[in-house]
């Protein structure tokens, strides 16, 4: 079953039935032909003999007829018999071993066509059965019998009859059959194996370009296949090779698209997500990511699922869908601003999907609030200890206070105020000299184990004492790594504190480091308050508080979380928030290595 699926089996058995029923035909008539050819020959021939046995008999009637009858006898063969008839009393009968009388002259007389030979003297031929023995009625043959006149003297009339059995031609025929089936055979042997010589050199060429086929189908288009012949099966293989070397241009030219293609999507400050109808992703690039992860976590779905299109994209898109026309709308996730514009995609005449190019707003949005703020949020924090400096100090010199005691608690005032004021300036002088690149930065291998370890002795105190929770967590394995322990100290202190500061009695803070194959990520978590949405743009920002009136005490400065950012850009990382509110905090920053 095998070989028959193949295309050897298949040409094989092709030309084997083809062959074998024209030999079957050609058999059939050969048979046929030899079959008449015989009969008609034996009855020529015994016709033949009886005319000579008759002009043999003519010639020696007078002077000898019994010369003429021996003669008549060394002519026929063994397996032919004669009867002569001169007259109704002289019959003669050729010699016989049984010297059985298979044709008698009562058979004769009885038979109306062999009687007309004696009766109206002409040629008579026919086939009839003759019984070998009266009592035996089983041993009946056919016989060809012919009848020859014979013209005797003074007018006499006589017959020559010869007869010859049918077995004899039947064997002559099975002889014949049986050289002409032997040669059939031959014939049928000599071209199975010439066809499947021929099918096997037919398809030798074939399986090759079949094992060279699947290899270009594994992607090794420069598979090639030889050329042995120059027929049609040479030319199928001459096309085959330009075939793959055509396949392999193709995808060198749609690889190099493709590449430039990522690289111009990978270069873009904005986002661009392609997608179907039914909304499945096809293609992203990073700014992109990021704008699909700020959804992702504001569903409340931590694993992104990037099949999935946000549902104002969605609704953006059906909208172009419906009008035909390019759509323009905003979306605000974790206090990011986000300007999505969405095209449909055209197949023929049918839309079959959309681009959506996303632009972050929020840089422009910060900028806008910051030029109106930063005036006020500037003059506020130095009006008050101004204020107050000018308040005490006229106190002092119109002599309001008039113990010792007084003054000198008034020229306390002064003095924490002037260091308030003092802190800020020096702060801001910080903050500006990081914003200016003079930033200087000591980069040593630190021991994360004592680093980490010091950072959690220097908040365990403040810890027990509001009641939180405080604890490090490392997800995976490192021991060292290289940065500015004093800066990243001054950060974690920063996130840690505020941290404190949000998070309520019975809560958490966790100090989480997981290690990258670029590089290291730090998280700090509480379950504090939160932020609300809006202000989550600015927490980076200068003065930012988390309280409105910007209050002194616990509100601090506004400038530690600007400070941070500047201090993890100036090792070349990045740091992010993700809040929600009633539900906590995430402040986490990122450190490549060297």
């Amino acid at each position: 079953m095998i070989l028959l699926r193949s295309v050897v089996g298949k040409l094989w058995f092709t030309i084997l039935l083809l062959v074998s029923f024209v030999l079957f035909i050609l058999t059939v008539m050969l048979l046929e032909y030899f079959n008449n050819y015989n009969i008609d020959l034996t009855k020529k021939n015994l016709e033949i003999t009886a005319e000579k046995i008759a002009h043999v008999l003519e010639e020696h009637e007078k002077d000898n007829f019994s010369l003429g009858l021996e003669v008549s006898w060394q002519i026929i063969d063994d397996v032919t018999k004669v009867v002569v008839v001169k007259s109704d009393q002289e019959i003669y009968y050729s010699p016989s071993k049984t010297n059985t009388k298979l044709l008698t002259i009562d058979d004769i007389r009885k038979d109306k066509e062999l009687a007309k030979v004696l009766k109206q003297h002409k040629t008579v031929e026919k086939i009839t059965a003759l019984s070998t023995s009266p009592l035996s009625k089983k041993d009946i043959s056919s016989y060809s019998i012919i009848g020859v006149p014979l013209d005797l003297s003074n007018g006499k009339k006589g017959a020559v009859f010869i007869y010859q059995s049918m077995k004899v031609m039947k064997e002559t025929t099975r002889t014949t059959t049986n050289f002409i089936l032997l040669a059939a055979g031959v014939a049928i042997i000599l071209t199975t194996i010439f066809a499947f010589f021929l099918s096997t050199r037919i398809t030798a060429p074939l399986r090759k370009m079949r094992e060279a086929a699947f290899e270009v189908a594994r992607g090794k288009f420069d598979t090639k296949v030889p050329i042995l012949s120059r027929d049609e099966i040479g030319e199928l293989a001459t096309a085959f090779n330009q075939m793959g070397r055509q396949l392999k241009y193709n995808m060198n030219a749609l690889s190099q698209e493709k590449e430039q293609l990522a690289s111009i999507l990978s270069s873009m400050a904005d986002g661009v997500i392609t997608f179907n109808r039914d909304g499945t992703i096809l293609i992203t690039n990073p700014p992109a990511d990021r704008f699909l992860q700020y959804w992702y976590y504001e569903k409340g779905n931590s694993s992104s699922n990037t099949e999935a299109i946000p549902s104002r994209v969605m609704d953006l898109f059906q909208l172009a869908v419906n009008t035909e026309k390019e759509q323009i709308g905003e979306i605000s996730l974790q206090g990011r601003h986000w300007v999505i514009l969405v095209s449909p995609l055209y197949s023929n005449q049918f839309i079959r999907g959309a681009v959506a190019v996303v632009r972050d707003m929020t840089e422009e949005r910060k900028l806008d609030k910051l030029r109106k703020d930063f005036i006020a949020n500037v003059s506020h924090e130095l009006r008050t200890p101004i204020s107050m400096l000018q308040g005490y100090s006229e106190a002092i010199v119109d002599d309001i206070a008039e113990t010792e005691e007084e003054k000198k608690e008034m020229a306390r005032v002064i003095y924490d105020e002037s260091l308030r004021m003092g802190r800020l300036v020096n702060e801001l002088l910080d903050l500006a000299r990081m914003e200016s690149g003079h930033i200087h930065l000591t980069i040593e291998e630190v021991d994360l184990t004592s680093f980490f370890n010091r950072i959690v002795r220097k908040f365990q105190g403040m810890a027990k004492d509001n009641g939180i929770f405080f604890g490090v967590q490392v997800v995976g394995e490192i021991s060292h790594f290289s940065f500015d322990p004093d800066r990243i100290e001054q950060v974690l202190t920063n996130l840690i504190d505020n941290a404190f500061r949000h998070t309520p009695k019975d809560g958490k803070v966790l100090l989480r480091i997981i290690p990258e194959e670029k590089g290291i990520t730090i998280e700090v978590e509480d379950s504090g308050s939160g932020i609300p949405e809006e202000d989550l743009p600015f927490v980076f920002e200068r003065f930012y508080k988390a309280d409105k009136a910007r209050t002194r005490g616990r509100a601090g400065t506004g400038l530690g979380l600007a400070i941070a950012k500047n201090i993890i850009e100036a090792q070349r990382g990045h740091i992010s928030v993700q809040s929600k509110v009633d539900h906590g905090t995430t402040f986490s920053f990122f450190i490549p290595r060297k």
